[in-house]
């Protein structure tokens, strides 16, 4: 199944503390959520994906609350609070990723919700708020 953006995948997300740390694997897959994925000029598909986590985040986190709609509508417990992190993600590539389970999917979020991700992350990042972990050795 090819990932697209607004996809919901299992994943084995490497907090950037992890990664810092000297980890190079996520200690278990997680919900997270894909904003992105750009074909780039070797025709790899790079893939940019935000955790979500149901540990309310502190106030200097980016973040942002997923309606429990849109919990519902892409596969998530729709009985507990989940926030998608922005200050963060990783960056994997789609025909190399060992973290990518081929059958994760679990859903997809709207397309208005994810586009208001996607504005807040581009903004973040615009602003020097974003760091990337490479998940592309």
């Amino acid at each position: 199944m090819q990932p697209k953006q607004g996809d919901v995948w299992s994943y084995e997300y490497l907090w950037r503390w992890q990664h810092e740390e000297g980890s190079e694997h996520g200690r278990k897959p997680r919900p997270t959520a894909l904003v992105a994925t750009v074909v780039g000029k070797d025709n790899r598909t790079n893939l940019f994906i935000l955790p979500i986590t149901s540990k309310e985040p502190v106030a200097s986190r980016l973040a942002m609350e997923v309606p429990q709609i849109e919990r519902k509508r892409a596969g998530l417990s729709s009985d507990i609070r989940l926030w998608v992190i922005m200050d963060e993600y990783n960056h994997d590539i789609l025909e190399t990723s060992f973290s990518l389970d081929p059958n994760g999917k679990i859903g997809t979020f709207s397309s208005v919700f994810i586009g208001k991700v996607l504005v807040a992350f581009k903004e973040a990042a615009l602003r020097g708020r974003v760091r990337s972990v490479p998940r592309t050795e």
